[in-house]
């Protein structure tokens, strides 16, 4: 086992600050993910009913809900790229090689290993996963049934 400036090649270099930054890390994409599939629709939906008085509005709430919602999601997907390629970099997963576009590569069986990702792919999946199953909790048990009886 050598060493090079305190560091084991055959362990992690990762520390025990850069185990917690990579933690909190993680926490704020999970927040992020919630803000994206909860707190943004339930605002969107909040201002549009703010803009009507009438129980059958016109086209501009639903436009305004549609369009807000897409451009909120596209801005913290961004910010969660940035936090992910943040925590590859604390975590020492991130690497400088280059991408080469799926026609240029060989077929000899090059994969990219599944750390060369991050998180947040495993972060946004758990949280849909988790809205699933809470939707069909609230809509089976709580949300009562609209049909007529």
């Amino acid at each position: 086992m050598s060493t090079h400036a305190g560091q084991s090649t055959t362990g992690s270099s990762v520390g025990p600050h850069r185990h917690l930054a990579g933690f909190a890390l993680v926490l704020v994409m999970a927040a992020g993910s919630v803000v994206m599939w909860l707190v943004s629709p339930i605002v969107w939906l909040w201002i549009a009913s703010r803009m009507t008085s009438s129980s059958q509005p016109s086209l501009g709430p639903y436009a305004l809900v549609l369009v807000g919602m897409v451009i909120t999601a596209v801005i913290i997907g961004k910010f969660l790229g940035v936090v992910n390629r943040t925590h590859m970099r604390v975590t020492g997963r991130l690497t400088d090689k280059r991408d080469h576009a799926s026609w240029n590569r060989s077929m000899r069986g090059d994969r990219r290993a599944t750390n060369d990702r991050g998180v947040l792919e495993q972060v946004m999946l758990i949280s849909v996963g988790c809205a699933i199953v809470l939707f069909g909790i609230w809509f089976f048990a709580f949300a009562g049934s609209s049909l007529p009886s």
